[in-house]
């Protein structure tokens, strides 16, 4: 008996939520220009990239800067076009201000609270997702604050490495 329905593999993507420090901090969300939805930003790895640095690389696509990493904040699952999409995401930190320009698919970065950012995101799984993991990285950049000791992953032929992170939640 063969099975009449094709597998399709899934569609692998990574992204970051960054923020960006100061007395109240921001986090990143980008309005794509095709469609002009708020999201946060992600993008498709490359074949054989590693999540890790597939999110680096999208963030830094999308939002114009370079972030330090500290910490795998979870992943979110959806159907895209009959297909499902794994997004993996981590906590990042804006490194200074913007290096370039945001790609050509990018119409806007914004740089809003958590509860604006909840608000504003137009996906309602975003919403979902940021709700649930936003507040855990809040958390630990407060407390990276308070004790002056984060160090950010990095990664290293397939291994991370790096300073004390404190959480480790997975929102499905």
């Amino acid at each position: 008996m063969s099975d009449s329905v094709q597998v399709r593999p899934p569609i692998l993507a990574a992204g970051g939520i960054v923020l960006r420090q100061g007395s109240r901090p921001r986090i990143a969300i980008v309005r794509l220009r095709w469609d002009k939805s708020w999201v946060l930003p992600k993008g498709k790895l490359y074949p054989g990239e590693h999540a890790l640095a597939a999110a680096r690389r999208e963030v830094f696509e999308e939002t114009g800067h370079e972030v330090s990493v500290h910490g795998f904040l979870g992943s979110m699952l959806y159907a895209v076009d009959g297909r499902m999409k794994i997004v993996q995401f981590w906590h990042m930190r804006a490194i200074g201000g913007r290096k370039r320009e945001p790609m050509d698919d990018i119409k806007a970065v914004k740089w809003v609270s958590l509860k604006q950012a909840i608000e504003v995101l137009t996906r309602a799984h975003e919403k979902v997702f940021l709700a649930n993991v936003g507040p855990v990285a809040l958390r630990a950049a407060k407390q990276s604050v308070r004790d002056k000791s984060s160090k950010p992953w990095t990664h290293n032929k397939g291994k991370r490495q790096g300073g004390s992170v404190r959480f480790a939640a997975t929102a499905h």
